[in-house]
């Protein structure tokens, strides 16, 4: 059981990052090199085979034995095969958030009860539960893990507006900023098992726009507070 919840060290840099711009792609490169795979499979011998067909069967016995909101767990299932580095690649080169802290945030919520998080039946079932995760985790770790998700998305949250209210970008590159960030976001909330169809995304762009529009429009009002415009002149404190 593996009691250091920090993640695991950095490979080497592989130089085919994942660019982001084709969810497709984004999906298959997280995903373990599946061509590769079918390719050793062919080269197997008979006995190899049974092997795995011995193997297969073992885990299908174990899988029996989980509880049945385990088993019946869907998240993530677009990433099975995935290896953990390489989602976690992904992660860094994009948000603040690790793979092991955005796949124990989720499966924290998702097995949120009236008492509390089932912290333990997290960790004993982890590697069911994420297919990029492959050892079982004490509650303690699955407690830390979520508790520095949560930290990191306030200071991640308080850097993100401060540069919307601080006047450092114009209207036209804020509404850039958010175009990035939110195809980030909703591609993670696919990769979970969210399906998002086009209206939705489309209202939901709408709605943040419109909130990020009012946020800069106050942090000005803020900023200048007793001050002259400096768009026009007029005295912002001033009455009509």
């Amino acid at each position: 059981m593996s009691n250091d919840p920090s993640p695991p060290e950095p490979e080497t840099e592989d130089t085919s990052k994942m660019d982001g711009t084709d969810e497709v792609d984004e999906a298959n490169e997280m995903n373990e090199g599946g061509e590769t795979a079918v390719g050793d499979a062919r080269s197997e011998s008979s006995g190899s085979s049974t092997s795995s067909a011995h193997k297969a069967e073992s885990e299908v016995n174990s899988t029996s034995e989980l509880p049945p909101d385990v088993q019946k767990y869907a998240r993530f299932k677009k990433m099975d095969g995935a290896q953990y580095d390489r989602v976690n690649e992904f992660l860094r080169d994009r948000t603040y958030i690790t793979a092991r802290e955005w796949a124990i945030a989720r499966l924290c919520a998702d097995f949120r009860t009236e008492t509390g998080v089932e912290m333990t039946k997290i960790g004993n079932n982890l590697p069911y539960l994420i297919p990029f995760m492959t050892d079982t985790y004490t509650p303690q770790a699955v407690n830390q893990a979520r508790s520095a998700f949560e930290d990191k998305i306030r200071k991640a949250g308080a850097t993100f507006l401060y540069g919307a209210m601080s006047g450092f970008f114009t209207a036209e590159e804020l509404d850039d900023v958010m175009y990035e960030v939110t195809e980030v976001a909703k591609f993670l909330l696919e990769v979970e098992g969210v399906d998002l169809s086009v209206d939705d995304e489309l209202a939901a762009e709408d709605r943040i726009s419109s909130v990020m529009r009012e946020v800069r429009e106050s942090s000005e009002q803020l900023r200048h507070d007793e001050m002259e415009c400096p768009h026009c002149g007029h005295e912002i404190g001033e009455e009509e």
